[in-house]
């Protein structure tokens, strides 16, 4: 497994905010469902220590845990969905030599992901 280059301490304080609102919305979804951290874990193929960490906003965890979990909050999770409409692709090529955009996040980006999460937290029936 690659080293992880960024210390989670010094991951910017918008992202931190957000893994920690993903972090409510999962326990709520989990809580609302009636299922327990371990039911989750088994699902997940992670230990239940993990996810109570995962629940707790580690930012340590798998990103790609992360994302198991949001799929089980909604089964038709869709990444693209957070990506930026109308951006025209860049070839491989020109993206080795392109500068990279000097934009930092709207402030609001926090409250979008957490309005995203919200609308797919349906019960289950």
């Amino acid at each position: 497994m690659p080293r992880q280059n960024t210390c989670p301490a010094d991951f910017p304080p918008f992202i931190l905010s957000q893994i920690e609102q993903v972090a409510q919305q999962i326990v709520a979804t989990r809580k609302a469902r009636g299922e327990t951290q371990a039911q989750w874990a088994q699902r997940l193929g992670i230990s239940q220590p993990t996810m109570a960490r995962l629940e707790r906003g580690d930012p340590a965890i798998a990103t790609a845990t992360y994302v198991m979990c949001l799929w089980l909050v909604n089964p038709q999770l869709d990444l693209r969905q957070l990506l930026p409409s109308g951006l025209p692709a860049t070839p491989p090529a020109q993206a080795a030599t392109a500068p990279a955009p000097a934009q930092s996040p709207p402030p609001s980006a926090a409250d979008e992901l957490a309005d995203l999460l919200a609308s797919w937290n349906t019960p289950a029936l």
